[in-house]
Protein backbone atom coordinates (compact mmCIF):
# COMPACT_ATOMS: atom_id res chain seq x y z
CA UNK A 1 0.00 0.00 0.00
CA UNK A 2 2.86 2.58 0.91
CA UNK A 3 4.44 1.56 -2.29
CA UNK A 4 1.54 2.18 -4.14
CA UNK A 5 1.02 5.37 -2.68
CA UNK A 6 4.47 6.68 -3.34
CA UNK A 7 3.49 6.22 -6.81
CA UNK A 8 0.78 8.17 -7.18
CA UNK A 9 2.57 11.11 -5.09
CA UNK A 10 0.08 10.29 -1.83
CA UNK A 11 2.36 9.21 0.77
CA UNK A 12 2.87 11.32 4.17
CA UNK A 13 5.45 11.50 5.97
CA UNK A 14 6.75 13.63 9.08
CA UNK A 15 8.90 16.19 8.89
CA UNK A 16 10.02 18.73 11.53
CA UNK A 17 9.22 22.54 11.71
CA UNK A 18 8.96 25.22 14.41
CA UNK A 19 6.74 28.08 14.53
CA UNK A 20 8.27 31.76 14.17
CA UNK A 21 7.41 34.82 14.40
CA UNK A 22 6.32 37.24 11.58
CA UNK A 23 4.26 34.50 10.13
CA UNK A 24 7.27 32.42 9.66
CA UNK A 25 8.41 28.89 10.30
CA UNK A 26 11.65 27.39 10.66
CA UNK A 27 12.35 23.78 8.53
CA UNK A 28 15.85 22.04 7.83
CA UNK A 29 18.10 25.18 9.15
CA UNK A 30 15.58 27.79 7.26
CA UNK A 31 13.64 30.39 8.62
CA UNK A 32 10.65 30.71 5.81
CA UNK A 33 7.64 32.22 4.73
CA UNK A 34 4.77 29.80 6.59
CA UNK A 35 1.54 29.56 4.38
CA UNK A 36 0.36 26.66 6.02
CA UNK A 37 -0.10 26.94 9.53
CA UNK A 38 -3.30 27.56 11.39
CA UNK A 39 -1.82 29.91 13.80
CA UNK A 40 -4.41 32.43 11.96
CA UNK A 41 -3.89 35.45 14.52
CA UNK A 42 -0.15 34.56 15.16
CA UNK A 43 -1.23 33.90 18.79
CA UNK A 44 0.53 30.69 19.09
CA UNK A 45 4.05 32.52 19.59
CA UNK A 46 2.49 35.69 21.47
CA UNK A 47 4.40 36.20 24.93
CA UNK A 48 1.05 36.09 26.95
CA UNK A 49 0.05 32.33 26.43
CA UNK A 50 3.59 31.33 27.17
CA UNK A 51 3.67 33.63 30.61
CA UNK A 52 0.47 32.20 31.50
CA UNK A 53 0.81 28.67 30.24
CA UNK A 54 4.11 28.40 32.07
CA UNK A 55 2.19 30.47 35.38
CA UNK A 56 -0.64 27.63 35.77
CA UNK A 57 1.33 24.96 35.12
CA UNK A 58 3.86 26.18 38.30
CA UNK A 59 1.25 26.82 40.31
CA UNK A 60 -0.85 23.21 39.44
CA UNK A 61 1.36 21.27 37.85
CA UNK A 62 1.68 19.80 34.97
CA UNK A 63 -1.05 17.21 34.64
CA UNK A 64 -4.27 16.75 35.51
CA UNK A 65 -4.29 13.50 37.04
CA UNK A 66 -7.60 12.29 36.07
CA UNK A 67 -10.42 11.71 34.01
CA UNK A 68 -12.52 14.54 34.59
CA UNK A 69 -15.61 12.86 36.44
CA UNK A 70 -13.33 11.33 38.42
CA UNK A 71 -10.34 13.66 40.27
CA UNK A 72 -9.32 15.69 37.09
CA UNK A 73 -11.57 18.24 37.28
CA UNK A 74 -10.38 21.41 38.83
CA UNK A 75 -11.50 24.94 39.30
CA UNK A 76 -9.41 26.47 37.01
CA UNK A 77 -11.88 23.97 34.41
CA UNK A 78 -14.67 25.02 35.53
CA UNK A 79 -13.83 28.88 35.73
CA UNK A 80 -12.68 28.31 31.67
CA UNK A 81 -15.64 26.61 31.05
CA UNK A 82 -17.84 29.39 31.88
CA UNK A 83 -15.54 32.19 29.96
CA UNK A 84 -15.81 30.00 27.09
CA UNK A 85 -19.27 30.05 27.61
CA UNK A 86 -19.83 33.92 27.63
CA UNK A 87 -17.16 34.27 25.23
CA UNK A 88 -20.04 31.97 23.15
CA UNK A 89 -23.12 33.67 24.08
CA UNK A 90 -24.31 30.40 25.23
CA UNK A 91 -25.40 29.18 29.06
CA UNK A 92 -22.45 26.60 28.78
CA UNK A 93 -19.38 25.10 27.20
CA UNK A 94 -17.22 21.93 27.64
CA UNK A 95 -13.56 21.44 27.07
CA UNK A 96 -12.03 18.56 24.46
CA UNK A 97 -8.87 17.53 24.13
CA UNK A 98 -9.03 18.13 20.72
CA UNK A 99 -11.54 19.02 17.71
CA UNK A 100 -11.37 15.69 16.19
CA UNK A 101 -12.20 13.77 19.57
CA UNK A 102 -14.99 16.62 20.44
CA UNK A 103 -17.23 15.80 17.12
CA UNK A 104 -15.94 12.18 17.35
CA UNK A 105 -17.17 11.81 21.15
CA UNK A 106 -20.31 14.27 20.89
CA UNK A 107 -21.81 13.65 17.76
CA UNK A 108 -22.45 9.86 18.52
CA UNK A 109 -23.86 10.99 21.68
CA UNK A 110 -26.65 13.31 20.06
CA UNK A 111 -27.30 10.97 18.02
CA UNK A 112 -28.08 8.36 20.94
CA UNK A 113 -30.90 10.24 22.35
CA UNK A 114 -32.77 11.09 19.20
CA UNK A 115 -32.99 6.97 17.59
CA UNK A 116 -34.48 6.89 14.26
CA UNK A 117 -33.32 10.85 13.23
CA UNK A 118 -32.48 11.94 9.66
CA UNK A 119 -28.79 13.11 9.99
CA UNK A 120 -27.94 15.36 7.13
CA UNK A 121 -24.69 16.24 6.50
CA UNK A 122 -22.83 18.76 3.82
CA UNK A 123 -20.61 16.64 1.51
CA UNK A 124 -17.46 18.82 2.58
CA UNK A 125 -17.85 18.42 6.04
CA UNK A 126 -14.56 17.48 7.96
CA UNK A 127 -13.32 13.76 8.47
CA UNK A 128 -13.91 13.92 12.09
CA UNK A 129 -17.73 14.48 11.84
CA UNK A 130 -18.00 11.58 8.93
CA UNK A 131 -16.22 10.07 11.87
CA UNK A 132 -18.68 10.85 14.63
CA UNK A 133 -21.14 9.64 12.34
CA UNK A 134 -19.43 6.12 11.54
CA UNK A 135 -19.17 5.52 15.62
CA UNK A 136 -23.23 6.49 16.30
CA UNK A 137 -23.54 3.54 13.08
CA UNK A 138 -25.92 5.75 11.24
CA UNK A 139 -26.22 6.22 7.75
CA UNK A 140 -26.06 9.94 6.89
CA UNK A 141 -27.78 11.65 3.85
CA UNK A 142 -25.13 13.95 2.29
CA UNK A 143 -26.23 17.33 0.35
CA UNK A 144 -24.29 18.87 -2.15
CA UNK A 145 -22.00 21.78 -0.68
CA UNK A 146 -23.41 24.59 1.03
CA UNK A 147 -26.33 24.13 -1.08
CA UNK A 148 -29.40 25.36 0.91
CA UNK A 149 -32.17 24.47 -1.41
CA UNK A 150 -30.77 20.36 -1.30
CA UNK A 151 -30.78 20.39 1.91
CA UNK A 152 -34.38 22.04 1.98
CA UNK A 153 -35.88 19.29 0.03
CA UNK A 154 -34.39 17.12 1.98
CA UNK A 155 -35.69 18.64 5.27
CA UNK A 156 -38.93 18.56 3.53
CA UNK A 157 -38.76 15.05 2.33
CA UNK A 158 -37.83 13.64 5.95
CA UNK A 159 -40.87 15.33 7.55
CA UNK A 160 -42.03 12.00 9.09
CA UNK A 161 -39.19 10.78 10.99
CA UNK A 162 -38.56 11.07 14.70
CA UNK A 163 -36.29 13.80 14.35
CA UNK A 164 -33.74 15.91 11.64
CA UNK A 165 -29.98 16.60 12.92
CA UNK A 166 -28.32 19.03 10.14
CA UNK A 167 -24.06 18.72 10.56
CA UNK A 168 -22.11 21.23 8.75
CA UNK A 169 -18.60 23.52 9.68
CA UNK A 170 -19.32 27.06 9.61
CA UNK A 171 -15.69 27.40 7.46
CA UNK A 172 -14.79 24.61 5.59
CA UNK A 173 -11.06 23.81 6.03
CA UNK A 174 -9.90 22.74 2.68
CA UNK A 175 -12.01 25.67 0.74
CA UNK A 176 -12.17 28.29 2.92
CA UNK A 177 -15.85 29.13 1.77
CA UNK A 178 -18.33 29.68 4.70
CA UNK A 179 -21.91 28.33 5.45
CA UNK A 180 -25.24 30.56 4.82
CA UNK A 181 -25.68 30.78 8.54
CA UNK A 182 -28.52 32.89 8.43
CA UNK A 183 -30.44 30.21 6.05
CA UNK A 184 -29.28 27.08 8.25
CA UNK A 185 -30.99 29.22 11.02
CA UNK A 186 -33.78 29.38 8.88
CA UNK A 187 -34.33 26.20 8.04
CA UNK A 188 -33.58 24.35 11.77
CA UNK A 189 -36.06 26.45 13.25
CA UNK A 190 -38.91 25.65 9.89
CA UNK A 191 -38.34 22.26 9.98
CA UNK A 192 -37.33 21.48 13.95
CA UNK A 193 -34.27 20.63 13.43
CA UNK A 194 -31.27 20.31 15.49
CA UNK A 195 -28.22 22.39 14.58
CA UNK A 196 -24.73 21.56 15.20
CA UNK A 197 -21.91 23.62 13.62
CA UNK A 198 -18.01 23.01 13.13
CA UNK A 199 -16.13 26.55 13.75
CA UNK A 200 -12.75 25.39 14.24
CA UNK A 201 -11.72 27.69 11.43
CA UNK A 202 -14.10 30.85 12.28
CA UNK A 203 -13.67 30.70 16.02
CA UNK A 204 -11.01 33.85 16.95
CA UNK A 205 -11.16 34.83 13.36
CA UNK A 206 -15.46 35.87 12.34
CA UNK A 207 -17.73 36.66 14.22
CA UNK A 208 -18.75 39.37 16.36
CA UNK A 209 -15.51 39.98 18.66
CA UNK A 210 -14.14 36.67 16.82
CA UNK A 211 -16.86 34.79 18.64
CA UNK A 212 -17.28 32.57 14.76
CA UNK A 213 -20.35 32.78 12.52
CA UNK A 214 -22.55 31.27 14.97
CA UNK A 215 -22.67 34.67 17.30
CA UNK A 216 -23.73 35.90 14.24
CA UNK A 217 -26.84 33.81 14.55
CA UNK A 218 -27.72 34.29 18.21
CA UNK A 219 -29.48 31.27 19.86
CA UNK A 220 -29.90 29.66 16.41
CA UNK A 221 -27.13 27.24 16.51
CA UNK A 222 -27.88 23.93 19.24
CA UNK A 223 -24.12 22.49 19.51
CA UNK A 224 -21.48 24.49 18.45
CA UNK A 225 -18.38 22.88 18.44
CA UNK A 226 -14.79 24.98 17.99
CA UNK A 227 -10.73 24.35 18.66
CA UNK A 228 -8.74 26.69 20.64
CA UNK A 229 -5.07 25.05 18.30
CA UNK A 230 -5.57 26.96 15.60
CA UNK A 231 -6.47 30.89 15.65
CA UNK A 232 -6.51 30.69 19.53
CA UNK A 233 -3.08 29.35 19.36
CA UNK A 234 -2.72 26.73 22.19
CA UNK A 235 -4.60 23.07 21.85
CA UNK A 236 -8.10 21.59 22.52
CA UNK A 237 -11.50 22.23 21.83
CA UNK A 238 -14.99 23.21 23.21
CA UNK A 239 -18.52 22.35 22.87
CA UNK A 240 -20.85 25.30 23.46
CA UNK A 241 -24.64 25.05 24.02
CA UNK A 242 -27.31 24.95 26.68
CA UNK A 243 -26.67 23.83 30.39
CA UNK A 244 -28.86 20.96 29.89
CA UNK A 245 -26.68 19.86 26.56
CA UNK A 246 -23.72 20.04 28.28
CA UNK A 247 -24.54 18.10 31.80
CA UNK A 248 -25.92 15.55 29.25
CA UNK A 249 -22.41 15.13 27.43
CA UNK A 250 -20.91 15.15 30.69
CA UNK A 251 -23.36 11.89 31.40
CA UNK A 252 -22.97 10.52 27.80
CA UNK A 253 -20.13 11.63 25.92
CA UNK A 254 -17.30 8.58 26.11
CA UNK A 255 -14.52 10.93 24.47
CA UNK A 256 -14.81 13.40 27.50
CA UNK A 257 -15.47 10.45 30.13
CA UNK A 258 -12.88 8.56 29.40
CA UNK A 259 -10.17 10.69 28.86
CA UNK A 260 -7.69 12.37 31.20
CA UNK A 261 -8.55 15.96 31.32
CA UNK A 262 -6.12 18.89 29.62
CA UNK A 263 -3.38 19.89 32.14
CA UNK A 264 -3.02 23.23 33.22
CA UNK A 265 -1.09 24.97 31.17
CA UNK A 266 -3.22 23.64 28.12
CA UNK A 267 -5.65 25.69 30.20
CA UNK A 268 -3.51 28.75 30.63
CA UNK A 269 -3.18 29.69 27.11
CA UNK A 270 -6.57 29.27 26.57
CA UNK A 271 -7.52 31.76 29.07
CA UNK A 272 -4.84 34.03 27.84
CA UNK A 273 -5.78 33.43 24.41
CA UNK A 274 -9.96 34.59 25.82
CA UNK A 275 -8.40 37.86 27.02
CA UNK A 276 -6.98 39.01 23.77
CA UNK A 277 -9.19 37.96 21.06
CA UNK A 278 -12.53 39.84 21.63
CA UNK A 279 -9.56 43.12 21.30
CA UNK A 280 -8.04 41.80 18.48
CA UNK A 281 -10.06 43.52 15.53
CA UNK A 282 -7.53 45.39 13.82
CA UNK A 283 -5.58 41.75 13.29
CA UNK A 284 -9.05 40.50 12.24
CA UNK A 285 -9.65 43.65 9.45
CA UNK A 286 -6.11 43.22 8.14
CA UNK A 287 -6.24 39.16 8.10
CA UNK A 288 -9.58 39.88 5.53
CA UNK A 289 -7.61 42.21 3.60
CA UNK A 290 -4.88 39.69 3.01
CA UNK A 291 -6.89 37.13 2.05
CA UNK A 292 -8.49 39.43 -0.42
CA UNK A 293 -5.22 40.09 -1.82
CA UNK A 294 -4.52 36.56 -2.43
CA UNK A 295 -7.74 35.88 -4.08
CA UNK A 296 -7.10 38.62 -6.14
CA UNK A 297 -4.13 37.53 -7.39
CA UNK A 298 -4.67 34.24 -7.28
CA UNK A 299 -7.78 34.46 -10.23
CA UNK A 300 -5.73 36.71 -11.90
CA UNK A 301 -3.27 34.43 -12.74
CA UNK A 302 -5.40 32.03 -13.55
CA UNK A 303 -6.19 30.04 -10.33
CA UNK A 304 -9.54 28.82 -9.33
CA UNK A 305 -10.21 29.32 -5.63
CA UNK A 306 -13.17 27.85 -5.09
CA UNK A 307 -15.63 29.83 -2.68
CA UNK A 308 -12.64 31.39 -0.64
CA UNK A 309 -13.77 34.08 1.37
CA UNK A 310 -11.51 33.45 4.54
CA UNK A 311 -8.14 33.26 5.95
CA UNK A 312 -8.05 30.24 4.05
CA UNK A 313 -7.19 30.60 0.17
CA UNK A 314 -7.43 27.13 -1.92
CA UNK A 315 -5.07 27.23 -5.44
CA UNK A 316 -6.48 24.23 -7.16
CA UNK A 317 -3.86 22.43 -9.39
CA UNK A 318 -5.56 19.12 -10.47
CA UNK A 319 -3.37 16.03 -10.00
CA UNK A 320 -1.34 15.25 -6.99
CA UNK A 321 1.92 15.35 -8.59
CA UNK A 322 1.49 18.41 -9.80
CA UNK A 323 0.75 20.08 -6.93
CA UNK A 324 3.73 18.64 -5.04
CA UNK A 325 5.96 19.97 -7.95
CA UNK A 326 4.48 23.09 -7.19
CA UNK A 327 4.67 23.23 -3.73
CA UNK A 328 8.74 21.75 -3.88
CA UNK A 329 9.19 24.60 -6.07
CA UNK A 330 8.01 27.31 -3.20
CA UNK A 331 9.97 25.85 -0.49
CA UNK A 332 12.94 26.17 -2.83
CA UNK A 333 12.08 29.78 -3.30
CA UNK A 334 12.07 30.07 1.28
CA UNK A 335 7.95 29.80 1.31
CA UNK A 336 5.82 26.74 2.95
CA UNK A 337 2.85 25.82 1.24
CA UNK A 338 1.19 22.51 2.10
CA UNK A 339 0.46 20.48 -1.31
CA UNK A 340 -3.32 18.82 -0.18
CA UNK A 341 -3.88 15.56 -2.01
CA UNK A 342 -6.28 12.67 -1.89
CA UNK A 343 -8.35 11.58 0.32
CA UNK A 344 -9.02 14.82 1.96
CA UNK A 345 -9.52 16.26 -1.07
CA UNK A 346 -11.44 14.62 -4.08
CA UNK A 347 -9.34 13.33 -6.65
CA UNK A 348 -8.30 15.67 -9.08
CA UNK A 349 -8.78 18.54 -7.06
CA UNK A 350 -5.28 18.59 -5.23
CA UNK A 351 -4.24 22.06 -4.54
CA UNK A 352 -2.19 24.25 -2.27
CA UNK A 353 -4.09 25.32 0.89
CA UNK A 354 -2.82 28.65 1.78
CA UNK A 355 -3.76 29.52 5.38
CA UNK A 356 -2.73 33.69 6.18
CA UNK A 357 -1.94 34.49 9.65
CA UNK A 358 -2.18 38.11 10.36
CA UNK A 359 1.23 38.83 11.07
CA UNK A 360 1.93 38.40 7.49
CA UNK A 361 2.17 41.45 5.23
CA UNK A 362 1.13 43.12 1.86
CA UNK A 363 4.81 42.43 0.39
CA UNK A 364 4.65 38.60 2.10
CA UNK A 365 1.60 37.80 0.04
CA UNK A 366 2.97 39.53 -2.80
CA UNK A 367 6.19 37.35 -2.90
CA UNK A 368 3.71 34.48 -2.53
CA UNK A 369 1.94 35.09 -5.89
CA UNK A 370 5.16 36.37 -7.54
CA UNK A 371 6.53 32.76 -6.37
CA UNK A 372 3.43 30.91 -7.72
CA UNK A 373 3.41 32.60 -11.50
CA UNK A 374 0.56 32.09 -13.95
CA UNK A 375 -1.54 28.61 -13.89
CA UNK A 376 0.08 26.47 -16.45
Amino acid sequence: MIDAQSGQGLRRTLRPAALAGGGRIVRDGREMLDFSSNDYLGLARHPLLAERAGEWAARMGSGSGASRLVTGTHEAHLALEDKIARFKGTEAALIFASGWQANAAVIPAILAAVPGAVVLTDRLNHASMHAGCNVAGIRQTRFAHNDMAALEKLLAESADAPARVILTESVFSMNGDRADMAELARLAREYDALLYVDEAHATGVLGPKGAGLSATVPGAVDVTMGTFSKALGGFGAYVAGSRVLIDYLINTSSGFIYTTAPPPAVLGAIDAALDLVPDMEAERAHLADLGNRLREGLTARGFDVAESSTQIVPALIGEAEDALALSARLEEAGMIASAIRPPTVPKGTSRLRLALRATHGEGEVDALLAAIGDRA
